[in-house]
This record gives C-alpha cells, sequence and structure tokens, in this order.
C-alpha cells in the first residue's frame, strides 16, 4: 500500500485496515468523526495524519492533544511500531473516547499510552515529550498555550499542528502573545490547509 507516496509494510497496512474497522464500529455509537467523512476516511483522515509522521519519522516521543478519534495519534503509534521505538502519549479528558482509543492501541500493536486527563495538567502526566501534535482542538493561540509547558522544558520542542484555510488568522492573532519559529508544509490532501511547523515557542513579554 502507498499512503501520501510512502510505501507502508504490509503489517502496517493490517494495523490500519483494523484500527479503521475500530473506528467505523465506535463511530456508530460514539461521536468520533462526522459521519459524512467515513466515506473518504483514507483520505481524510488516514493520509492526512499520516503526514505528521512523515515531518518527523525519527522514533521520537510524542504527545498527541486532544486525541479524540485517534487522529493523528494513533496513526503516529501505529508508524512507529514498524520501527519499534518512539512513543505516542494520547491526551484525551472524555472518557469513552479514551476507551476507544485504548482498545485501538491494544488491538494494532501500537506504540502509545492514553491519559485520560485534561490538556492543562498533562504536562505533569506525560513529562517531557520530543514533539506536540494536534488536529482541529482549538485556535492556534490556545494551542501554543497548551504547548508552552512542554516548551518551557524542551527548547527543542517541535509542534506541528494541522490547520485549515484560517491559518493565516490565527498566526497573526498568536503572534500578539507569543515568539516562535514557523516552517509552513503545504497539506498534500487539502490544497486550502497546512501543517504548522513551530520550534522556539517563548511567550511575549509584556
Amino acid at each position: 500500500m502507498i499512503i501520501n507516496g510512502q510505501s507502508v509494510s504490509r503489517e502496517t497496512q493490517q494495523r490500519l485496515e483494523h484500527f479503521v474497522e475500530l473506528f467505523k464500529k465506535w463511530n456508530a455509537v460514539t461521536n468520533l468523526a462526522a459521519p459524512s467523512t467515513l466515506q473518504d476516511i483514507w483520505t481524510r483522515h488516514i493520509a492526512d495524519s499520516m503526514q505528521i509522521h512523515q515531518l518527523l519519522p525519527e522514533p521520537i516521543r510524542w504527545a498527541d492533544l486532544g486525541s479524540g478519534g485517534g487522529f493523528p495519534g494513533v496513526i503516529t503509534a501505529i508508524l512507529l511500531a514498524e520501527t519499534g521505538d518512539g512513543w505516542v502519549n494520547l491526551v484525551e479528558s472524555n472518557h469513552k473516547k479514551a476507551g476507544f482509543l485504548r482498545l485501538a492501541l491494544a488491538e494494532t500493536g501500537a506504540r502509545g499510552s492514553i491519559h485520560p486527563v485534561r490538556i492543562e495538567t498533562a504536562p505533569e502526566t506525560v513529562g517531557t515529550v520530543d514533539a506536540i501534535s494536534a488536529r482541529a482542538l482549538a485556535d492556534l493561540d490556545n494551542l501554543l498555550g497548551y504547548v508552552h509547558p512542554w516548551a518551557a522544558e524542551n527548547e527543542k520542542l517541535r509542534a506541528l499542528l494541522n490547520k485549515g484555510r484560517d491559518y493565516e488568522a490565527e498566526l497573526e492573532k498568536a503572534r500578539g502573545r507569543w515568539q516562535f519559529d514557523l516552517i509552513k508544509h503545504q497539506s498534500s490532501i487539502d490544497a486550502n490547509s497546512v501543517v504548522l511547523e513551530i520550534s522556539n515557542l517563548h511567550r511575549r513579554a509584556d
């Protein structure tokens, strides 16, 4: 199987296929994603999530914030299973969604664990990480507020944040409160979307 130009092994393909089966089954009773997006789940969710691992393929320690239905956190954890190294800490305070994520990780053999806590308290629970991911969670200004405690502990931390067509307005707002280095990666899935790579994050002095 080739996704986003990347060939994945037969074992990884089977893990992804099993995850999709679990996702569809659980989504019928728990709101993990809009039903209208499921017809195109391999492009809309799987391939879109895979971009994160493709940008940082090293076997590193991640925090995935507001993991919800597992995008991109579980997908990153499945891809790390192929390398046998690296780890994804999925932060999800909704206990039904956390239950789904726990099952998905166990049944796919993905390299990750669930932290059913609020994002504000997650740094204490998760500890130091190398990178942070988040998708469809909050505007950039608030996201950077969530990222900052981890950035303060690790000056090399990078955050990879999926954003849609309004990202320029979000950037302008965020720069009023934060200083950071930025790399914009054009989405390979949606011409109106980007992945914002944030590093060297600091709060602006008042």
